[in-house]
């Protein structure tokens, strides 16, 4: 529910700096051979219970609107879609409310 709140009001993937050229650039990362698996420290989620393939391409230190911070490579990861949606998000929110106390 309260993400549904939050979602009404947020920008778009466009307006928050996701267009074509992320897309192109999000290909080609998790194209490369060294980022096509999730880097969450243990995924098993894959075949025969290793690392799922990365799905998203995750900002290691959160831009929060910073475009010099989200187009950066060197900040990037490839995560599987459960620990891009769930663990991490979780993380970030934690992180948040520290920073805000």
């Amino acid at each position: 529910m309260r993400k549904a709140r939050f979602d009404k009001t947020r920008p778009n993937s466009s307006q928050r700096g996701y267009g074509r050229s992320w897309e192109k650039a999000r290909k080609a990362f998790l194209g490369r051979p060294e980022n096509r698996f999730c880097k969450w420290p243990g995924c098993d989620l894959g075949h025969k219970g290793g690392p799922a393939l990365a799905t998203h391409v995750d900002h290691v230190i959160p831009h929060k609107g910073d475009a010099k911070l989200r187009d950066d490579p060197g900040n990037w990861q490839g995560l599987c879609a459960h620990h891009h949606n769930s663990a991490k998000q979780r993380l970030e929110r934690r992180s948040t409310r520290k920073d805000q106390q």
